[in-house]
């Protein structure tokens, strides 16, 4: 079974998130997309609590159906996990996964700060969706250049999110009251 692995904060889960998904899916040939929420972030960030990231992520990509699942898998491992451990980890569990890192062209330019990049790559070749402003990807049209950070910055400031966020997931962090200043 073809799986692209998504992880990431998902703080919240925000459209070029669901576009990427999206696109991953029309443009590779994809059993299933594993969305996975980091429990920690490696690099020490403030993170919304575990529990809201997964229900926002569930709420985000429940339109994709059966074809996509959040999974808890690092809420089981040692945190910080890297994404190398988890990768090593799911395909101990599913050893007929054949895997792709999913990630957006802007992590192209970070993953010197990973750990072992070039071992989650010959776990799971990466599969990069281009977005605006950051070079390399797929031969096809950028997603737009939305950030988390500028969603909360915009939910702290008491500015609404606009079409930035999926209105499932917007409704939940207003019920929540999550990012406010």
């Amino acid at each position: 079974m073809n799986v692209a692995f998504y992880g990431g904060s998902f703080d919240p889960p925000h459209l070029c998130h669901v576009l990427s998904v999206s696109l991953a899916m029309s443009i590779a040939d994809l059993d299933r997309v594993l969305v996975v929420p980091c429990l920690e972030h490696v690099f020490q960030k403030n993170l919304t609590p575990f529990p809201h990231r997964v229900a926002m992520a569930r709420l985000a990509f429940a339109p994709f159906g059966d074809r996509m699942e959040v999974s808890e898998v690092e809420a089981d491992l040692p945190a910080p996990s890297r994404t190398l451990d988890t990768l090593t980890h799911l395909q101990e569990r599913h050893p007929d996964w054949k895997l792709r890192l999913l990630i957006g062209s802007d992590i192209l330019g970070e993953t010197k700060k990973w750990y072992r990049f070039d071992e989650v790559e010959k776990l799971a070749p990466p599969l990069v969706i281009p977005r605006l402003g950051y070079p390399g990807g797929e031969n096809v049209p950028p997603l737009p250049d939305i950030s988390s950070t500028r969603v909360r910055e915009l939910l702290r400031g008491g500015r609404p999110p606009g079409t930035l966020l999926p209105i499932a997931v917007a409704r939940y962090v207003q019920q929540h009251g999550l990012y406010r200043p």
